[in-house]
């Protein structure tokens, strides 16, 4: 087993960093890594089996530190793409898969069965992949994930189906139902009144070895619970990570189970890779690959049209296709048990479930292709146009509608004053929207654009672009063309700042900085300092950077000049404190005296 292990390790520090220089990705890469340390391989592991179960592991962290991350009110939000696009998306791939399989010449069982199997994706490639990227937050990263919970919860029924349709267990389904809804129950009953207790008294004894072995018990004896009635593991350890999300320790948490989850979800895709039954691929290729490509064509078609017909734009249904275009491990587990209840016989078990893993190993293919290839052409056919502009003769015009632009645009309609709103994204101007805000769709780095906005009557021109050349872009045409307009820009650094000064933008706001002040207020307050102290120590530090900013952007090209410059201020700063420390010992000495 050390020897197997040994091999795991050599080929992820090699086969990873080696993938994700050529823009592969690291789930193709372990995926390639198993393969060829496989039995199909060079054969240097063989019992694949008990890597897979070792691996699985990894899964089940993955969803643990997901349910950390999401707090139930937010999953109470999800409720309706976890229940509406993820039923639709199980229901419609079962019956487009059970009806091809019927059109092959299976009984209308063993086609229900692949159709159940089928429907479903692999969570951790889909997840992993999507947060290699950074699209979990995006529109069809958010919809994959709400899918991906529901065919977690589907695990129950779609198991005490499949007794029933093998003519025995008549009654087992209720049971398993029953004893499903009270494990659910037990484990938030068990997070809400034990865990938090468990974990704070934990945390008084400065062991961080005891906190990991804790977190680790958590997540172990939440599986083995849901497993013992029935479901999904992965489920079990999502909703153990959803009750402790509230909880201070979350961050704690995911930190330190996060290379244990890293590492062991490398070795399940490595376990998938050499699980690939390639010999069977030698015998019937045409029959395999066949499968495979009719498994993802119809899961393409099928998850596409569910997303058009909910009003997800064609880019975000596209990309929603293709990440739920695999098929699954949860399909696995279905065949072996389909094949337990005689429901499908040995060779077709074979069949399907090599097209299976040959559709994981296709999959981060097919992710590949569309970043590379289909996002552009798409992008470049078929450009959305910019919207005509309306509104003229409004004092103020925003740039950017994201975090910054739709703060300062409430608080602008809360003193009734008129502003437009143009904003370059057009998945952000779609999203917004639905919220009820008037936002156009355009790039505010055209001139015209900006005339139609009004930029020439204008007063004021918010400048909250995320992007910083997108910014500089635009504050660039904003000062050239409009030279009266004045402009209040965002500033994501000191160095957007200067770059900004270079162009004419007097005092750009640097976004994190008036919240870092407050936040250090507030920290000095906590530690016993004076709030009338604290205040004036902020205000002072605050004056004395905004100085070094103005006099520093006349020399930031120059590294030495800068540094020189940085130190100086540096100086100055603590001479200035230990000054006024020293004048306000004076005052207080002599006060002293003459009491």
């Amino acid at each position: 087993m050390l020897t197997q292990t040994a091999f795991l390790l050599l080929a992820a520090v090699i086969l990873i960093p080696l993938a994700k220089r050529v823009g592969l990705g690291a789930v193709l890469g372990y995926l390639v890594a198993g393969v060829l340390l496989g039995p199909w391989g060079l054969g240097v592991i063989r019992d694949v089996e008990a890597i897979l179960h070792f691996g699985e592991f990894g899964v089940v962290l993955l969803l643990f530190v997901i349910g950390l991350e999401l707090r139930p009110s937010r999953l109470w939000v999800l409720r309706r793409p976890v229940f509406g696009l993820g039923s639709l998306q199980v229901g419609l791939t079962a019956l487009a898969l059970a009806a091809l399989a019927m059109a092959f010449g299976l009984d209308a069982k063993a086609a229900v069965v692949i159709g159940l199997g089928g429907a479903m994706s692999s969570t951790a490639m889909v997840l992993q992949s999507l947060a290699e990227r950074n699209q979990l937050s995006d529109r069809h990263g958010r919809d994959a994930f709400a899918i991906l919970l529901f065919q977690d919860m589907a695990v129950i029924p779609v198991l005490a189906v499949l007794p029933l349709l093998g003519g025995g267990g008549a009654d087992f389904a209720p049971l398993r139902m029953l004893g499903a809804a009270a494990a659910i129950a037990g484990v938030v009953l068990a997070g809400r009144v034990l865990l938090r207790p468990v974990f704070t008294w934990i945390a008084t004894l400065g062991s961080r070895e005891t906190f990991t072995a804790a977190a680790l018990l958590v997540v172990i004896a939440t599986t083995l619970l849901m497993e013992g009635v029935g479901l999904s593991a992965s489920l079990g350890a999502f909703l153990a990570g959803v009750v402790l999300a509230d909880s201070e320790y979350r961050h704690e948490l995911e930190a330190d189970l996060d290379p244990f989850k890293g590492l062991l979800l490398g070795v399940f895709f490595m376990a998938v890779g050499m699980g690939a039954n390639l010999g069977l691929l030698v015998e019937a290729p045409g029959v395999v690959v066949g499968l495979a490509a009719c498994l993802i064509a119809l899961k393409l078609l099928v998850v596409f049209v569910v997303g058009r017909g909910v009003g997800r734009s064609a880019g975000s249904a596209r990309k929603l296709a293709i990440a739920l275009a695999q098929g699954g491990e949860f399909a696995f587990v279905v065949f072996q048990l389909a094949g337990q209840q005689r429901l499908l016989d040995a060779e077709v078990i074979d069949a399907v479930t090599v097209a299976v893993t040959i559709s994981m190993l296709l999959w981060p293919l097919l992710f590949l292709f569309e970043e590379r290839v289909l996002a552009r052409i798409f992008r470049t056919a078929q450009p959305r146009p910019f919207d005509r502009i309306r509104a003229q003769g409004n004092p103020v015009i925003i740039a950017g509608f994201g975090r910054v632009g739709q703060i300062v645009a409430r608080v602008l309609a809360l003193k009734r004053i008129a502003f437009t709103v143009l904003e370059a994204d057009p998945q952000q101007v779609d999203y917004v929207r639905r919220f009820g805000n008037e936002v156009y769709f355009g790039d505010a780095s055209r001139p015209d654009l900006l005339r139609a906005a009004g930029a020439a009557d204008a007063h004021l021109f918010v400048l909250a672009i995320d992007d910083v050349e997108a910014s500089l872009r635009t504050a660039d045409v904003v000062r050239r063309h409009f030279p009266d307009l004045a402009v209040i820009a965002r500033a994501r650094n000191r160095y957007h700042a200067y770059k900004l000064m270079d162009l004419g933008v007097e005092a750009p706001i640097r976004e994190t900085w008036h919240g870092s002040l407050a936040l250090a207020e507030d920290l000095l307050g906590r530690l016993g300092v004076p709030q009338a102290e604290a205040r004036r120590t902020v205000e002072r530090f605050a004056s004395h950077d905004e100085a070094s900013l103005k006099r520093q952007h006349a020399i930031y090209q120059d590294e030495a000049k800068l540094v020189a410059s940085v130190q100086q201020a540096r100086e100055e700063l603590r001479s200035l404190f230990e000054r006024d420390e020293a004048e306000l010992d004076g005052g207080e000495t002599r006060t002293e005296s003459v009491g």
